[in-house]
Parts: C-alpha cells; sequence; structure tokens
C-alpha cells in the first residue's frame, strides 16, 4: 500500500509513503533509495503520448475534476465497467457502461456523478498502477485531504474543483511545476498543426512538439480510408488520389511535422510486418482499394509495405520511427459503435518480430540515419526476440513497458529480460504515453522508482558500483530519451 495515512480521527493528512515501489528487503532498499535521488529531480522528457496540444495552446482553466482524470483515463474506466454487473460499490453507483463515467456522445454530462462513480469504484482499483498514479495525482498534485470514497467524494471534488479555479493549476503552470522538459504530442497526418503553431508563438515550439501519426492513412481496409485521401490531398497541397501523388503528399506532411519540431513517427497497426511489394503491385492495390474492391490480405499487404516506405522516408528526413503493433483495436465493436472508437476496449494479441521486421532491419539496420523503436505489449518476445535484435543493429531501439505493461513489476520483468542481451543504452528511456496530463510525473516517478529498485539488485550482488549504478540511472530517466529521439546531424543539417 503507497498510503501512509488518511485524514480520520487521528486528523492527520493523507501522505504517501516515500518508499512506494522499492524493494522490500532493506538493504537493496537503501540503495534503491540512494539511486532515486539522483534521478527524482531530473526534469520530465516525455517523447511519446496523447495529451491534446489544443489544451496547451489554449491554456484554459480544466472544467472539474471528472473530466479531468476520470473520463479520459482508459485504465480507470476499464477497470470500473469490468465491475459493473458484481455486486458491490461499482454497480450500487449505476455504473453499467462507459457512458455512465462520461465517456462517448451519450456518457453522462454531471462531471459529479461521475465523480461519485469513481469515488464508490475506488477499492476495485487496488494493486493496480491506476491506483498508485491517481493516489500521487490527487495527494501531490491535488494536496487532496482525503482518499476516494463514497462517504468522502463530494469533499474531494470540492477540493479539487476549488484547485482548478486557481490559476497554478492551468495547464502550463502545471507544466512548468511538473518540470516537463519537453512534451511529444501525437497528432494525425492530416493535422493542420495549428495549435503547434500557436504554442510556437507563444515561445513553446521547443516544449511542446507534434509527432506525424500516418496510421489511417496507410490501412485501405478503414472504412474512412478515401475520404482520407481527399483530407490529405487539401492538407498537403498535392493530389494524393494515386499511388505516386499519394506517396509524395505524405512525404510533404512529413516535412511539415519537421518543421514544426517533430521528432518522430508513431506506428501502431495490429501487425508488425515490414515486407515491400513491388511497385507495379503496390500501384494496383492502391488502385483496387481507391475502387473500395481491395481484400483483406491485400490491404494488410498493403500496410506491411507502406510501413517500408515509411522507413525509407525516415531514413531520409530523420524521424524517428516508432512501431506498436499487436492490439486488437475496438474488442467489442457493438459498444465502439454505440460509444466511440478508442475507448478502452483494445487488447493485446501474440506479435511476431523477428521475421516481421526483417525487410526494415536488411535494408536500414545499418542506416546512420534511420532510427527504429519498438514497443510491445507481448512479453513473451522481450528475450526472444526484441533484445537479440536491439543488441545487434544499431539503428534499432527496445521502447519502454508501455500500455498494459507500464506497472511496477511489468518494468522489473522488462530490465530483467532484455538486460542481458541488450543491455540498458539500446532500449529508449521510459515514455508514458498517456492522455492524462496529470498523471505524467506519477508515471515517471513510478518508472524512476522501479529502475532504482532493479539498479539496487545489482548493486547488492555486486555487479554493478553504486557510482555506475546512478549514472545508468540518470541515463535511463533521462540522457537516454534525450538521445533516442535526437535529430540524426545530416537530418539537422537539411
Amino acid at each position: 500500500m503507497t498510503v501512509t495515512s488518511t485524514t480520520g480521527d487521528d486528523g492527520r493528512p493523507w501522505t504517501l509513503h516515500p518508499d512506494r515501489a522499492l524493494p522490500a528487503e532493506p538493504g537493496v532498499r537503501a540503495v534503491a533509495r540512494t539511486i532515486l535521488s539522483a534521478t527524482a529531480p531530473l526534469p520530465i522528457v516525455s517523447m511519446h503520448g496523447h495529451v491534446d496540444a489544443e489544451m496547451l495552446a489554449a491554456d484554459a482553466p480544466f472544467t472539474d475534476p471528472a473530466h479531468l482524470l476520470v473520463t479520459p483515463d482508459h485504465y480507470l474506466v476499464r477497470m470500473l465497467v469490468s465491475q459493473a454487473t458484481a455486486p458491490g460499490a461499482v454497480r450500487d453507483a449505476g455504473v453499467r457502461s462507459v457512458a455512465d463515467l462520461g465517456v462517448g456522445p451519450d456518457g453522462e454530462t454531471d462531471p459529479r456523478t461521475i465523480w461519485r462513480r469513481f469515488c464508490a469504484g475506488w477499492s476495485s482499483l487496488r494493486g493496480t498502477p491506476t491506483r498508485f498514479w491517481l493516489e500521487h495525482v490527487l495527494a501531490e498534485v491535488f494536496e487532496a485531504p482525503v482518499a476516494p470514497s463514497s462517504e468522502t467524494a463530494d469533499a474531494l471534488f470540492d477540493h479539487i474543483a476549488d484547485r482548478l479555479a486557481q490559476p497554478q493549476y492551468r495547464p502550463r503552470a502545471l507544466f512548468d511545476r511538473f518540470n516537463i522538459e519537453v512534451l511529444a504530442t501525437t497528432d494525425a497526418a492530416v493535422s493542420s498543426l495549428a495549435a503547434h503553431a500557436r504554442l510556437a508563438a507563444d515561445g513553446w515550439g521547443r516544449r511542446v512538439i507534434p509527432t506525424f501519426r500516418p496510421d489511417a492513412l496507410l490501412e485501405p481496409a478503414r472504412d474512412d480510408w478515401r475520404g482520407l485521401l481527399d483530407e490529405l490531398s487539401a492538407v498537403s497541397g498535392i493530389d494524393a488520389h494515386d499511388y505516386d501523388g499519394y506517396l509524395e503528399a505524405l512525404r510533404q506532411r512529413r516535412r511539415a511535422f519537421v518543421r514544426a519540431g517533430a521528432r518522430a513517427s508513431d506506428h501502431g497497426h495490429l501487425s508488425p510486418d515490414t515486407t515491400p511489394l513491388p511497385a507495379a503491385e503496390a500501384r494496383r492495390v492502391f488502385d483496387v482499394a481507391r475502387a473500395g474492391e481491395a481484400t483483406p490480405a491485400a490491404s494488410a499487404a498493403f500496410t506491411a509495405h507502406m510501413l517500408f516506405q515509411m522507413a525509407e522516408m525516415a531514413s531520409e528526413d530523420g524521424l524517428v520511427m516508432q512501431l506498436h503493433p499487436g492490439v486488437v483495436r475496438d474488442h467489442d465493436r457493438g459498444i465502439a459503435a454505440r460509444h466511440g472508437h478508442d475507448i478502452g476496449y483494445d487488447v493485446p494479441v501474440a506479435t511476431e518480430f523477428t521475421r516481421s521486421l526483417r525487410p526494415v532491419l536488411e535494408a536500414f539496420g545499418h542506416h546512420p540515419d534511420f532510427r527504429m523503436i519498438v514497443f510491445t505489449v507481448d512479453e513473451t518476445v522481450y528475450s526472444r526476440e526484441l533484445a537479440p535484435l536491439a543488441g545487434v543493429y544499431p539503428a534499432l531501439r527496445l521502447g519502454a513497458p508501455w500500455w498494459f505493461l507500464d506497472t511496477p513489476d511489468a518494468i522489473r520483468r522488462f530490465r530483467e529480460a532484455t538486460t542481458d542481451t541488450a543491455g540498458l543504452r539500446n532500449t529508449s528511456g521510459f515514455v508514458d504515453d498517456t492522455r492524462a496530463f496529470c498523471s505524467i510525473p506519477a508515471r515517471h516517478d513510478l518508472s524512476r522508482r522501479a529502475d532504482a529498485g532493479f539498479l539496487a539488485r545489482l548493486v547488492a550482488e555486486h555487479r554493478l558500483d553504486l557510482d555506475e549504478a546512478l549514472d545508468a540511472a540518470v541515463d535511463l530517466a533521462y540522457r537516454i530519451p534525450q538521445d533516442s529521439y535526437a535529430r540524426p546531424t545530416a537530418a539537422v543539417m537539411a
């Protein structure tokens, strides 16, 4: 339990234990404390996430606690909904679906009702990383006097609402308070990047940067793919309705993102296959897809081909290629139809990388201006495939545990499974991958604690000296994420 105390009959305030998520063995814990003291004050380098750039551009006060902390948090929403039919507080509070927590076009609109439902389900989060992050957000960011419960819900809502009305709780003030050095958003390839332009005009252009996300344009099986070609043509000024124009329009958008400060592209397809097609076959599949007649197999082959094209473009413009495959999106299609896409019904599947990445790595794995960072939610491939690949190809780095794996135990398992083969410096540094803005410092804090525990064990086993462990910890928390997403010298000069 991370809570030291909560306000109760003894009158003590809610505080968090300073050793939370550190090793239980006293000797190792003491070393971990020393290592954590070297990384805790470091700035946050947040190179992959989903915070809305418009929020920071507008810098308007947050509306209410529920729509800031509950509704956009997929981890939280999915856990409460999973308890919707079980006897207990969650069902009694009226949670039947994601809509009852404010999600989707038909979602509950009263923030206090949403908040009460969240507080009633607080015990459902025991042992989860969501609980860890929320405790940090509530106690450290908002100085909440009590933990959530059905009895404290209204008082807690009022306390946080009062904080949100104060200037120091507006987005940019919190950005500074969180000690964020740089934050990368994730932006559709057809985005105008208007919010980023406004941020740049305010002097924030190097602090908040876009990330090029072309997934929808690379998947001709999507219902909206042909309409997206219209949008791509309009925003790029290049007719994207034939294959060659389509490629050039994507290149133009990548250049626009680079000018706006982007350092990476982001690709989240089901498969990591990067097998290229002959040019004539690629043109044929594109034309068939434009006619709405592409088979699922042909569409998947075209997506794999386009991942190879993205790698080739990356070797030219220097955008780091982030790849995170292996998730079935919108597992319940009825829920997606009723409430919207990407609301937590995403489920990992087994993923193969060795053969899938071979075409790209054979072509660009030793290219001085190409960098690929591969993430996974399939832990079985860490030691078998990804660590050996990252341990030999200079262009490949292994992404940090993310999504379902950004937990204390999973971060430890990641280090144990990959360090023997890939070392520490062939990893990317932590990414928080979050839409929940206020949880960014909590997530980075957890990562630093987990890494401190791992390194402390190496020290205790006399596999590292303490001074090396301290340097490695600073590497993992700060220097490695900077280096992983640095622009190649040639790309900078171009």
